[in-house]
């Protein structure tokens, strides 16, 4: 069910780098209908199993559920979950490794449903921008302080490199989806640098050795931010 706050679609045309169009929606809701296929299909193309009732969200409004499209196909996901009452997903594995930065009063924020189209034109652009949507809502919107995601063993090493998140576990297994998990964090200050440093900038990328000079410029970033609810 969608806030009434968040109703109307916040659809966005975003097209800095001269790829073909993307646009960007988020929503306070459930993942449901062409995201939560993307998801499944993605998450059972690496052998892990989902549901919707798995992914539901751990707020009584829900979650943020970013998406990206090229024309009427959605080829990027990613839900933002704040912490609450409820907690996070990632209680249910790493409450200990939370509860130390809880303990010192961090606004902690979880992303998670993260899928992107192998087959969309350029995964890279779809997951810097989905990201950095994510990024707003958490951080210059909602003032949260640190990030968490569980990311399967085999995936750390790119979330390292490309988004300069660093793992804090050891894998653990994870029921959700019947596979190991790392929680991996980073303190959006970084983030909010990172951008800083090469958003809009996409003529390095190879230099950057990460993803963010795909990420939006200062003045697109203002934009976006003065559009979100």
């Amino acid at each position: 069910m969608i806030s009434t706050f968040f109703e109307e679609s916040r659809r966005k045309p975003l097209n800095p780098d001269g790829g073909p169009p993307l646009e960007l929606d988020s929503d306070f809701g459930s993942l449901d209908g062409d995201a939560y296929d993307l998801v499944e299909r993605r998450y059972g193309d690496r052998g892990l199993a989902v549901s919707k009732e798995k992914f539901s969200s751990r707020n009584e409004a829900g979650d943020i559920i970013c998406t990206a499209r090229n024309g009427e196909q959605i080829v990027g996901t990613l839900s933002v979950r704040f912490d609450g009452k409820s907690g996070l997903h990632a209680d249910a594995l790493f409450e200990a490794e939370l509860a130390e930065w809880r303990a010192v009063g961090v606004k902690l924020c979880e992303f998670g449903s993260l899928a992107v189209d192998r087959h969309s034109h350029n995964a890279k652009r779809v997951l810097a921008q989905i990201f950095h949507l994510g990024y707003l809502h958490a951080h210059r919107k909602a003032g949260c302080e640190r990030l968490v995601i569980e990311v399967n063993p085999r995936h750390v090493a790119f979330y390292r490199r490309y988004l300069g998140l660093l793992p804090f576990t050891t894998a653990r297994h994870n029921p959700r989806v019947n596979a190991p998990a790392v929680l991996m964090s980073i303190d959006f200050a970084t983030v909010r640098d990172q951008i800083a440093l090469w958003g809009g900038r996409p003529e390095v990328l190879t230099q950057a050795r990460c993803l963010y000079p795909l990420a939006w410029d200062a003045a697109t970033e203002a934009a976006m931010l003065a559009k979100l609810p």
